[in-house]
């Protein structure tokens, strides 16, 4: 009798032997699947163990960064006050030039109103001539400078009635004191309180910005007997004092000029550099300026950057400066030869027929000093011969001398350029721009110069 459960167990049994037989056998995908897998694993086994290259990108700067300080400003002013009390009316421009003798402000016991005043055509040329220039020069974020405007037209009118009619400090017209500049200078309205730094010893709670209050004069309050009025600066020679610590005493100490730049407004001014010893110990720089005394002069506490880090060129890491050695021949050897008339040299070869004969040769040429050119291994070795064009004179390659330079990676892999250092410290170096076969800002280079030699393959 045909048994079913039999056959099937029997017919499954055969299929899987038949399964197992199918998956292992050999076909040309599982051959090409395998040799790509065995490929991947010795690809990463080789990456892992390798010496990997890094790559620099070439910046352009300064070895370091140059140190900011804030500085105390000291000039040579002196803050004015009211001989009497009353309602002030200024007549001169804020923060602007004052002759010996002009009009300052008025006081008097009450309020001024504005009056009719006859002025010259000269005196009204004059006052056209600064509405214009205001007027080129206005801008609505600096809308308050109107008032400087205002100042300054009515100072002009009143100094030119008043003009040599007086000698004295004050004058009285009508119900109102007119109080003149007792020297030339520049006026400001601001004060505090520091204006006596220039005859006093330093403190360091004069650099507490946190105690430091700086005060408008122009209150529109009556102001009584005693009161400042004003301050009048008298002389383009001011100072800034920095703080410094020991450590910037070593950096600075043989400095005696020194660029300043303000970090206000960017311009930059030359300095004398002082440097103080104060009775607690403390240090501090005092910079001298002859000018801009008057772009400051509301600034009691100046942000600046001393550009000691004069020396700019291209920055890389010390790491990528190799040394590599090179044949130099005189340079009156070079000839002149090919489509481009590039420097070349008669290199001494025998023809195939065994004849003595020139062949002109156009090597790299890594530098030119001293009456030398330096050439590589590439065109020459260690006892070719160059004859001199135009003449039987004979030189044997042997000579050489080493130079600095880095590996180039633009191409993918390794190529010698020569740099000419400047400037050094532990990490980076600065060179010149420009050198003949050398590198340029935004070159991809080697940062790790040991582990790379000549046309090595290099990864980007």
């Amino acid at each position: 009798m045909f048994n079913r459960n039999s056959f099937n167990s029997t017919h499954a049994e055969h299929g899987n032997r038949s399964g197992i037989r199918q998956i292992f056998t050999p076909n040309i995908g599982t051959i090409i699947f395998g040799i790509i897998f065995v490929y991947m694993l010795i690809s990463v086994f080789i990456y892992m163990t390798a010496t990997h290259v890094r790559s620099y990108q070439v910046t352009a700067g300064p070895l370091t960064k140059n140190t900011n300080y804030t500085g105390l400003a000291v000039y040579s002013e002196r803050l004015f006050r009211a001989d009497a009390g009353g309602y002030i009316n200024y007549y001169a421009a804020d923060n602007a030039k004052i002759r010996s003798g002009g009009v300052v402000y008025g006081i008097s016991s009450s309020r001024q109103e504005a009056k009719e005043q006859p002025v010259s055509a000269e005196t009204l040329k004059k006052i056209h001539g600064n509405i214009d220039s205001f007027a080129q020069t206005f801008s609505d974020t600096d809308f308050h400078n109107i008032y400087s405007l205002k100042y300054q037209v009515e100072g002009a009118i009143l100094n030119a009635a008043l003009d040599g009619s007086t000698s004295s400090s004050t004058m009285t017209i009508g119900d109102s004191t007119l109080n003149m500049a007792p020297m030339e200078g520049v006026i400001s309205y601001t004060t505090d309180g520091m204006e006596d730094l220039k005859d006093r010893p330093i403190t360091a709670d004069d650099f507490d910005r946190k105690l430091y209050e700086m005060k408008s004069l122009k209150t529109g309050d009556a102001v009584k007997t005693g009161d400042p009025v004003y301050r009048l600066i008298d002389s383009e020679n001011w100072s800034l004092l920095i703080p410094l610590s020991a450590q910037q005493i070593v950096r600075l100490g043989d400095i005696s000029n020194i660029r300043v730049k303000f970090l206000k407004d960017g311009i930059t001014q030359k300095a004398t550099l002082t440097i103080l010893t104060m009775e607690n110990g403390s240090y501090y720089g005092k910079l001298d300026f002859t000018s801009g005394m008057i772009r400051y002069l509301d600034n009691r506490f100046i942000d600046i950057e001393l550009v000691t880090n004069t020396q700019l060129g291209l920055k890389i890491p010390v790491s990528s400066i190799v040394t590599k050695r090179f044949f130099t021949v005189p340079d009156e050897y070079a000839a002149f030869g090919g489509d481009s008339n590039e420097i070349g040299f008669l290199k001494a070869v025998t023809d195939r027929e065994g004849n003595a004969t020139t062949q002109f040769v156009m090597p790299v040429i890594y530098d030119h000093a001293n009456g030398r050119y330096y050439l590589d291994d590439t065109e020459f070795s260690a006892g070719d011969i160059i004859i001199r064009e135009g003449s039987t004179d004979r030189f044997i390659i042997k000579d050489s001398a080493e130079l600095e330079g880095v590996y180039n990676m633009n191409k993918g892999y390794a190529v010698f350029r020569r740099v000419n250092i400047i400037d050094k410290n532990e990490d980076y170096c600065i060179v010149e721009k420009g050198t003949s076969y050398g590198i340029a800002q935004f070159d991809n280079i080697v940062e790790n110069a040991s582990d790379v030699h000549d046309s090595q393959i290099t990864a980007r």
